[in-house]
């Protein structure tokens, strides 16, 4: 009985059944994929048919790209196309970066996530002993955001030292004692930026290109400048009540390790492969970044290193947007399905963020 068996299972007959079913899963795939096509495509008409700047969406499965498009023009006034490989300023998403960063330090035992922060600036204010690496990080440290003072635009365009920035903010009273409260603070990431650059010897930038950039292979990615040629470069825009405007200037000395870095989709997918498959972390150091930590009280504060932890339609999400002047961006990941959602924009007239999060749940029911 076990021998016929074996015959029935690798029969000729067997085999072909195999192949028409595996054909068959195929061509479901790809009818669930062009599904996914023409709906995204229809989100991304309605929201952005009333603008004159443009976009770039990608939908991954697996590590691959599912749906990749541009839409709009990168560049108004020379009536130049997007194109899916155009480089954008990425705002707050540049923290995912630095938190990693501050995480390589820590796995490679330069610093522990429970220094406080004067072992770093001992000039800080006395609180300052009470306020831990980790604390920075989870955005419960305390510190005022610097973004949020009325006096930012005194030195909004000057190319101020990372010092410079910090005794900009430092000595702002506490909106809470550490760990407390979560409130998203800019000054936060600065200081990763600034103790970064002590512990390694190395520009924040030159870190970030070295020990990311170059290892991944994000050859598109890099820190922000109005200066130099950038190839594909998308130009920002603003909208006023006469009609869009070039970006206003700040110097990227201001937003720094917060949020001056420019990418693609293409090697923000690099980067959230990367993130998968452990390349720059072990996958215990890598895990720290997406666990959901406490307030002293307990409370979750649905925030890692460097990503909110949220729930979308059920599935837990990672995901994290920014915002600077002339552009808008937001990602969205589900570990359970693989998936990652990435759409930049160049006018920060227009948000990606729920337009993201809306694909993010097309794609979980047609891939």
């Amino acid at each position: 009985m076990n021998n016929l068996s074996k015959i029935k299972r690798n029969s000729p007959m067997n085999w072909v059944r195999s192949i028409v079913l595996g054909l068959l899963c195929l061509a479901a795939h790809e009818a669930y994929s062009q599904t996914l096509e023409a709906k995204v495509d229809s989100i991304l008409q309605d929201k952005f048919q009333a603008y004159a700047t443009g976009a770039v969406f990608l939908v991954s499965q697996d590590g691959l790209p599912a749906y990749r498009k541009a839409l709009g023009k990168a560049n108004i006034e020379l009536d130049v196309d997007m194109n899916p490989e155009s480089v954008f300023k990425i705002g707050s998403m540049t923290k995912q970066f630095t938190a990693v960063a501050v995480l390589m330090l820590a796995e490679n035992e330069e610093l522990s996530l429970a220094d406080d922060i004067t072992q770093f600036i001992p000039d800080y204010p006395t609180h300052g002993e009470s306020i831990t690496i980790h604390q920075l990080l989870t955005h419960t440290s305390g510190i005022k955001n610097f973004t949020e003072m009325k006096s930012i635009m005194t030195i909004a365009q000057k190319d101020l030292s990372p010092k410079e920035l910090i005794d900009f903010f430092k000595d702002e009273p506490m909106d809470f004692k550490p760990g407390e409260e979560f409130k998203y603070s800019n000054s936060s990431y600065v200081i990763l930026g600034y103790i970064i650059e002590l512990v390694s010897g190395m520009s924040y930038e030159d870190f970030i290109e070295k020990n990311i950039f170059q290892k991944l292979g994000m050859n598109d990615s890099r820190y922000a400048t109005d200066r130099e040629i950038v190839q594909n470069r998308a130009y920002g825009y603003q909208q006023t009540n006469e009609g869009y405007v070039n970006k206003r200037h700040i110097s990227f000395n201001i937003t720094y390790s917060a949020g001056s870095l420019m990418s693609t989709v293409d090697d923000l997918l690099k980067w959230q492969e990367a993130l998968n498959s452990n390349k720059l972390l072990s996958p215990e150091t890598t895990q720290l970044a997406f666990t959901n930590y406490e307030l002293n009280n307990g409370e979750k504060i649905d925030y890692g290193y460097g990503w909110h932890l949220k729930s979308l339609n059920n599935m837990s999400v990672r995901e994290h947007g920014g915002s600077i002047f002339g552009f808008k961006s937001m990602a969205v990941y589900i570990p359970e399905r693989d998936i990652y959602v990435v759409g930049l924009t160049n006018c920060d007239c227009v948000s990606p963020t729920q337009i993201v999060r809306d694909i993010a749940v097309l794609a979980a029911e047609s891939l």
